[in-house]
């Protein structure tokens, strides 16, 4: 089941903004570190950034540092993920992930997240 949920996708011109959520569904991950990776057709999933489990550390895949920001609310619970200065090559499928391990260490590869959300489509136009 579905217990993470995107929020905030759509179609932008290239340059434009856009701020995605996430939200849980039946359950917080308010103590587990959090990321986004967005999938365009035919490829892998690939990692754009996580946050620590307290919100104190974050990390971006080298292909959105500068331009996107990861944050989580003050219950450490709802994750976000500003888009500036959008390309055409961010289209794609962007998804939530929580990785709910004991150790709360944060994970920048796919297969360390344990939990996803159902993805939200973005689209840059150029």
């Amino acid at each position: 089941q579905v217990q993470l949920a995107e929020s905030g996708g759509g179609l932008v011109q290239a340059g434009g903004p856009l701020r995605l959520s996430c939200a849980p569904s039946g359950r917080t991950f308010g103590h587990y570190p959090m990321g986004w990776f967005r999938q365009a057709p035919g490829k892998d999933r690939e990692f754009g950034a996580a946050i620590s489990w307290s919100g104190s550390t974050t990390y971006y895949a080298d292909s959105v540092k500068g331009r996107f920001t990861i944050s989580r609310d003050k219950a450490m619970n709802t994750v976000y993920l500003q888009m500036n200065s959008l390309k055409p090559e961010d289209t794609a499928v962007y998804y939530c992930a929580a990785r709910v391990v004991e150790s709360r260490v944060a994970a920048t590869t796919a297969s360390e997240y344990n939990y996803w959300g159902q993805g939200t489509q973005v689209t840059v136009s150029s």
